[in-house]
């Protein structure tokens, strides 16, 4: 029962670390969020370690318990890893179940209604859901957790950028054209065009947190 617990107050904390409540840098306080939680320290100490576990937070000796910032070493461990799971699913889409070429679909259509209506954080949800989805392509649960496990590690550095416009925006179309090279069954354009999507991405990321060091 205490495991139970502990595992709904990590999926509470990491719900407001990705949705940004809890933003990088962010000090969990055991005291404060116990009261709120209505949890033990105990349960809430165990909750902290799952999320340890998930790199979503660090525990710093003598200070407390801290919502991760990633460092450029991490977003670009984060996008090696990214790239060799979702280049498993384009070279499986051929062989894919169409419910899952279907969510790759969805996954565009979401992002552009929301792109449409000016909400740039639901774009970005999409455009997670969207790269979740072509790396399902490959029909393994294991590839399946890995990308859950990068993409939340993923919003902390999405968190980091000072326009969600700016950051989200070119990828809307890029997605687009991404989705319809598999469609077309252009594969080998597809896995190119990923690799090129993925860097500057990358890149993007990068040069927005060197500009934020200066």
């Amino acid at each position: 029962m205490a495991r139970s617990t502990a595992q709904r107050v990590a999926t509470t904390l990491r719900e407001r670390i990705e949705g940004g409540s809890l933003p990088p840098g962010t000090q969990l306080s055991e005291e404060a969020l116990g009261r709120e939680l209505g949890v033990s320290r105990n349960t809430l100490r165990e909750a902290f370690r799952l999320l340890v576990h998930e790199s979503l937070v660090v525990h710093l000796l003598n200070r407390g318990v801290f919502v991760r910032v990633l460092e450029p070493a991490d977003v670009t461990d984060i996008y090696r890893v990214r790239e060799a799971l979702e280049t498993a699913g384009v070279r499986a889409v051929a062989t894919a179940p169409a419910a899952r070429r279907e969510a790759l679909a969805e996954a565009v259509a979401q992002a552009e209604r929301a792109a449409e209506a000016g909400n740039w954080l639901e774009v970005g949800s999409a455009d997670l859901r969207f790269h979740r989805a072509l790396a399902a392509l490959a029909g393994s649960e294991r590839i399946d957790a890995a990308m859950d496990r990068l993409l939340a590690e993923l919003r902390l550095a999405f968190h980091e950028m000072p326009s969600p416009r700016h950051f989200h925006e070119p990828f809307v179309a890029r997605n687009r054209a991404l989705a319809q090279l598999l469609a077309d069954g252009e594969h080998t354009r597809a896995e190119a065009e990923l690799t090129t999507y993925l860097e500057d991405a990358r890149r993007l990321i990068l040069d927005t947190m060197r500009e934020a060091d200066r």
